[in-house]
C-alpha cells in the first residue's frame, strides 16, 4: 500500500526518519499520496502538483512559500502549511547580527587582522555607528516585528512598509522608495514572489551612507541593481543571507569588503530546526487524522 505522505524535497535526517517511522513516507510521487512535505527553498511546482492526483495538503519546512505554485494549489483546492513563529527569534537574531556586522564591518576587520594588514597598514578605517540609526523594515510580520523590537534596544528609530498599515507605534511609509529615502538601513523581512521590491530607485533613495539587509528572499531584490549600487558606492554596504540563484552568489559581491554574506542560515540553529521539524510532524499528523492543518497558510 502506498504511503499517504511524500517527501518531496531534501529534509534533515531526523525529520525524514520520523516521517518514515510514523507514516511510511516515500520519495516517489504517485497515486494515493495526500500530503507532500517540502521546504520553503524547494517548494512544489505546478508539474509536481499535477503528478500527484490525490494531493490534498502541502506541508512546508520554513516560512517562505514563493517556491510553491499557489495558482496550481488554489485550482485544486489544496491547503498549505508553513512553520511560522518557531523560527522568528533565530531569523531576527541573524538580521540584527548582519546589520551590526555590515555597519561596523566586523567581518572585514576580521579579515584585516588575519591577512596581517593591521601590521602592514596600521589602524583599521573608521566605520559607522549602529545606535540611533533609522531602520526601515519591509514586511512587519512576525519576523519584522521581532527585528524592530531588538533594534529598539539600540535606540534605533523604526519605520516600516507593509501593503497596509499595522496597529503599531512605528511610522508607516506607503512605498519602499519613501521608506528607503527616510532610512539609514533598510531591512527586508517580507516573503518573496512577484517583482522585486528593491531595485535601482530604492537603492538610490537609500543613499551613499545606507545599508541593505536581506533575510527575506533573494527575489525581493533586483540583484544586478544591487551589485551596481554596491560597486559604484550608491549605497555603503549590505548584509545578505539570501540570493537570487542560491547557492550561486555573484562574484562581484564576494569581492566586496562592504558586503557580509551568509549561506541562507537565518533559521539554522539546532533548537529552531528541531522546533520546525516538530511543527511539520504536527501538521502532517493533524491533516491525516482530522483533515486540518495546525498552521495553515491564510
Amino acid at each position: 500500500m502506498t504511503s499517504p505522505v511524500l517527501i518531496a524535497a531534501p529534509l534533515q535526517s531526523d525529520l525524514v526518519a520520523e516521517l518514515e517511522r510514523r507514516h511510511g513516507a516515500v520519495t516517489q510521487p504517485g497515486p494515493g499520496i495526500t500530503v507532500a512535505v517540502t521546504t520553503s527553498r524547494d517548494g512544489l511546482s505546478a508539474e509536481q502538483i499535477a503528478a500527484l492526483p490525490d494531493l490534498r495538503a502541502i506541508v512546508s519546512f520554513g516560512v517562505g512559500y514563493d517556491s510553491i505554485d499557489l495558482d496550481a494549489v488554489e485550482a485544486r483546492g489544496i491547503v498549505v502549511s508553513t512553520t511560522p513563529d518557531v523560527l522568528t527569534d533565530a531569523v531576527a537574531d541573524l538580521a540584527v547580527g548582519l546589520l551590526i556586522d555590515a555597519v561596523r564591518r566586523i567581518s572585514a576587520a576580521d579579515r584585516y587582522v588575519r591577512d596581517g594588514a593591521w601590521i602592514t597598514q596600521g589602524t583599521y578605517p573608521l566605520t559607522g555607528h549602529v545606535t540611533g540609526r533609522k531602520v526601515g523594515v519591509v514586511g512587519l510580520g512576525r519576523i519584522g516585528r521581532a527585528i524592530a523590537e531588538r533594534l529598539t534596544a539600540f535606540r534605533c528609530e523604526i519605520g516600516y512598509h507593509n501593503r497596509r498599515e499595522a496597529e503599531v507605534a512605528y511610522p508607516w511609509f506607503p512605498s519602499v522608495t519613501e521608506l528607503a529615502d527616510w532610512a539609514d538601513v533598510l531591512v527586508l523581512a517580507a516573503p518573496g514572489g512577484g517583482a522585486p521590491l528593491v531595485g535601482a530607485p530604492e537603492l538610490e533613495a537609500l543613499g551613499a551612507d545606507g545599508h541593505l539587509i536581506n533575510i527575506g528572499r533573494g527575489s525581493l531584490v533586483d540583484e544586478p541593481a544591487l551589485v551596481a549600487a554596491l560597486t559604484s558606492g550608491t549605497i555603503a554596504g549590505a548584509g545578505l543571507d539570501v540570493f537570487a540563484d542560491e547557492p550561486h552568489v555573484p562574484p562581484e559581491l564576494q569581492a566586496l569588503d562592504s558586503v557580509v554574506l551568509a549561506p541562507h542560515v537565518g533559521s539554522a540553529t539546532r533548537e529552531t530546526r528541531r522546533d520546525m521539524a516538530d511543527l511539520v510532524l504536527a501538521n502532517v499528523a493533524s491533516f491525516l487524522e482530522r483533515g486540518v492543518l495546525v498552521t495553515p497558510l491564510s
